[in-house]
């Protein structure tokens, strides 16, 4: 799910910077919210690595 909102965002962002240049307003605050999204698909990651980790120890 998270992908998906991701690659949307991606898309969208695309879409404003070919329309309204790389600097525009709504370009920003298209490549800020896809900035969030990134970021908690990064800490998704990482949460997932720790806890493979944590049971890969135990054994």
């Amino acid at each position: 799910m998270l992908a998906l909102k991701i690659e949307l965002k991606r898309q969208q962002m695309i879409h404003y910077a070919k329309e309204y240049g790389f600097t525009a307003s709504q370009t920003v605050k298209c490549s800020q919210e896809l900035d969030v999204l990134l970021n908690k698909q990064s800490q998704q990651q990482l949460r997932l690595l720790k806890n493979q980790n944590k049971y890969s120890f135990a054994q």
